[in-house]
């Protein structure tokens, strides 16, 4: 049995009771509590966008000024924007007759408005709220026109129909991206608006694209022409895909049923939008002045810092550190600094009740918003001939509700007598303390008295090992990983594209031979008063031919990476927790995989088109090689000294790996659990309240039985305002996955100083003879579900969702033997195949 098996995952729960599982044991294993919603209270965001499915699917959260640096340009300077060409010929019934008029724009105007240039780089710095009704009315009759061409011309051949298809979809969401990205990031009254605005008209016309028959019946002429054989797999995948979501999005309806489908989906956009503003709004609401030095005794000195410097923002202008006052937030760096390290339990209480309840009250209440996001899911799913919602969302994904529900019941069970006996531990130990709760610890002593016991235990600080995660040292280990893994060489080009904070960086990606193949934003720090929270990987661009700018190259890929880590405080650097250091190394594992992609099909190309339940496989792989020493002691200098993290707690932090880890195990399944509770059995109006549902799912999953008061689906974010709606299982089921990935790496060697990612690859094939790598990957994934008596047959995996040893050295070399390519052909994929997020 390999070593991860054996220890685990440390950044998730699932390898915990995976290897619990396995050698039936009910001895803990892996985690640090990586959830969607949090790592601990951390939350996870990703976004996806599919041309059909207007969903914005989204993922997590964590925390310079940021570092100096010289900068190597990769490109020479930016292309001058130049604006989209919007005359058009199209008739005035291309516009549909509910629609807002875009009112008259003279041609400067539209010269004027940065979402309608031609531009290489997003012109983050210039969009404001006032170009957005302009801008997407505008855009959104220059596609209407172009769908009633693609309509009429339409034909069963790539230049027909994927071609034209593409540049639709593109346009949209990069422009439509552009603005949601902003809403994230730099959230303002007025971008709120004019979103809101506009949102119906742009439903309405991805509605239109979704449910052309003519391109629907395109697409199926061409699957049952001659001409299909010819197609190359990533082709097919493309046309499998639009055909699958198409039929979601409501196609096959017809007159009355198609219009209730299709208000359902205008209804479910508004109320996402809706939920998530409340959440943001909530968190920025509550501030918690403190004026006497004892209330805040336990804190680091980073947290109060921190607490000073929010303070100032907020008004305080004298406040310091040392004499306050002191603001604390429901920001996840202020939040969990409280209940980590507070002595004060009333302060403790008071925060903890203030963060579980958030959302839930007065005119940001989202209770009834949940109510009605469930109704209309299952009236969705209804019409389009599913049972329920959950059916819906599987229909996408690897999975099927059953198996989803297994493979939880599994982890669950093997992980309750560890959590139950990591209780005892803490009433135990805090006893030992003297502490007067011991006998009656509650939500708000966890935390505290878990860190307490795991300084006792391992002889180990976090906040101590602050000093040796700095930033910039962290980034610099981060990407000589990278260049070790891939061959890839990623600097700085701040300067090169405009950003939308001054905190922003923004790099560029080179192969070996020096030339660029991608571009990413990185914007690391807690803003909560604009940005929401959780950490996050998006694509700005997908790598595509048809969208070449010159006609000759390849469109390079762009993403943004959104963490919200602590910031720098003073003039020091952003000193990171070690979990905001896996926070970084899961981000990026997601963002390789859009970056590194050689496929350059753009509707399959990066992170698009890939099944959600295994989005989170390279995240979590990249998250192992925290704990990997060399990689470690890379990234682990002292800011100030420049000294190593000593090898004696190297190794504590190794042997902590795995504290706890039954409970927090259960709590990514309680969440997995009541996510698939409430699209699948749950009952709109019935006698049982979402609330009834979520306690009912936490007298298997929770050794304390939440508040009465407790209101955490009320800031659900992953399933009401993002891409997880009957998929947060996704967490495990990927996490998995990657344990069984990176432990091949681990059978074979991870001395990085031997060989690179091609050898590795290299031996592993000796180890299986001919058509090797096919063979390997396949065992893995056999071996993975067997373990768990799972039916592989039934699981539905693609084919290009096996293992990732054989995607790594495609990214990597692009030279993979005629044998993967059949495996993994459909996209040539970064980072993994089966990683695409």
């Amino acid at each position: 049995m390999s070593r991860v098996r054996k220890r685990a995952l440390a950044t998730g729960s699932v390898s915990t009771a995976a290897f619990l599982i396995m050698v039936n044991m009910l001895t803990l294993v892996t985690s640090t509590t990586r959830i969607a919603l949090s790592r601990s209270v951390h939350h996870h965001r990703h976004h996806l966008h599919r041309y059909a499915s207007h969903h914005s699917l989204s993922k997590k959260s964590f925390p310079c000024p940021l570092w100096s640096s010289s900068f190597s340009f990769c490109l020479q300077s930016p292309r001058r924007s130049t604006s989209l060409s919007l005359s058009t010929a199209c008739s005035s019934a291309s516009t549909p007759p509910s629609a807002p008029r875009a009112r008259p724009m003279a041609a400067a105007a539209v010269e004027s408005n940065p979402l309608l240039q031609d531009f290489e780089f997003p012109p983050f710095d210039a969009v404001e709220a006032k170009h957005v009704r302009s801008g997407v009315l505008t855009l959104l009759k220059k596609l209407e026109c172009d769908l009633e061409e693609l309509e009429r011309t339409v034909g069963p051949s790539w230049p027909k129909l994927v071609e034209p298809l593409e540049k639709i979809v593109d346009k949209l969401t990069v422009v439509w991206g552009m603005i949601n990205h902003l809403k994230a990031v730099k959230d303002t009254a007025e971008l709120r608006a004019a979103i809101e605005e506009v949102q119906a008209e742009k439903v309405k016309f991805q509605l239109r694209l979704g449910q052309s028959k003519p391109v629907y019946n395109a697409f199926k002429a061409l699957q049952d022409s001659p001409n299909w054989n010819t197609l190359s797999d990533a082709q097919k995948r493309i046309v499998e895909n639009q055909l699958k979501e198409a039929v979601l999005n409501g196609v096959a309806l017809e007159d009355d049923k198609r219009e209730e489908f299709n208000n359902i989906e205008q209804e479910l956009e508004k109320l996402s939008k809706k939920f998530d503003e409340n959440v943001l709004d909530a968190t920025k609401k509550f501030e918690k002045l403190i004026s006497d030095k004892k209330d805040i005794e336990g804190l680091p000195a980073t947290a109060v810092g921190l607490a000073a410097q929010t303070a100032v923002s907020k008004g305080h202008e004298n406040a310091t550190a040392e004499d306050g006052p002191w603001v604390i937030t429901l920001d996840a760096p202020s939040f969990m600094s409280v209940m980590q390290h507070a002595r004060n339990r009333a302060l403790r209480e008071e925060i903890y009740r203030a963060y579980v309840t958030r959302a839930s009250s007065g005119d940001i209440d989202n209770t009834s918003i949940i109510d009605q996001i469930l109704k209309l899911r299952l009236e969705k799913a209804k019409l389009l001939g599913y049972n329920n919602y959950a059916e819906v969302s599987m229909a996408m994904k690897m999975a099927t509700v059953d198996k989803a529900e297994e493979l939880l019941e599994k982890l669950r069970s093997a992980s309750w007598d560890a959590a139950v006996q990591d209780m005892e531990d803490l009433k135990h130990f805090a006893k030992s303390q003297g502490a007067k709760e011991s006998d009656d610890l509650s939500h708000w002593d966890i935390n505290f008295w878990s860190e307490r016991l795991r300084e006792s235990k391992y002889d180990i600080n976090e906040e101590e090992l602050r000093p040796y995660f700095s930033l910039p040292k962290v980034m610099e280990g981060l990407f000589n990983l990278a260049r070790t893994l891939f061959g890839i060489e990623i600097e700085a080009a701040d300067g090169l594209a405009p950003v939308w904070n001054s905190d922003v960086r923004f790099y560029c990606v080179k192969d070996s031979s020096g030339n660029p193949i991608a571009y990413f934003y990185f914007d690391p720090y807690s803003r909560p008063s604009e940005k929401r929270g959780g950490a996050w990987m998006d694509e700005v661009v997908a790598r595509s031919r048809v969208l070449s700018r010159d006609g000759a190259s390849t469109r390079l890929p762009i993403a943004h990476m959104v963490c919200n880590q602590t910031p720098p405080v003073g003039n020091k650097p952003s000193l990171m927790t070690f979990r905001e250091v896996e926070t970084v190394f899961h981000e990026f594992g997601h963002a390789l995989q859009h970056m590194l992609t050689k496929q350059d099909e753009g509707l399959v190309a990066g992170i698009r088109g890939i099944e959600w339940d295994a989005v989170e496989l390279p995240s979590q792989f990249m998250e192992n090689w925290c704990y990997h020493r060399d990689t470690l002691m890379g990234i682990a200098k002292h800011y100030e000294t420049g000294k190593s993290l000593p090898e004696d707690v190297y190794r504590k932090l190794l042997a902590a790996r795995t504290f706890r880890a039954g409970s927090l195990s259960l709590r990514q399944i309680r969440f997995a659990s009541v996510d698939l509770q409430l699209h699948t059995k749950y009952a709109p109006g019935g006698p049982e309240s979402i609330y009834d549902v979520d306690r009912r799912v936490c007298e298997k999953t929770q050794v304390i039985p939440p508040l009465p008061e407790d209101r955490f689906l009320c800031s659900f974010n992953h399933i009401f305002a993002g891409g997880y709606a009957a998929g947060y299982y996704s967490y495990k089921w990927a996490e998995v996955l990657s344990a069984d990935a990176f432990s091949a790496f681990e059978d074979v060697g991870l001395d990085d100083s031997k060989h690179d990612l091609l050898g590795l690859v290299d031996r592993l094939s000796k180890k299986l003879g001919k058509d090797s790598e096919r063979r390997f990957l396949l065992l893995e994934v056999e071996k993975l579900h067997y373990r768990f008596s799972l039916n592989f047959e039934d699981v539905s995996l693609h084919p290009t969702h096996y293992s990732g040893i054989t995607a790594f050295c495609q990214l990597q070399h692009n030279a993979v033997p005629t044998t993967t390519s059949v495996c993994m052909g459909q996209r040539k994929v970064g980072v993994m195949t089966i990683f695409r997020y």
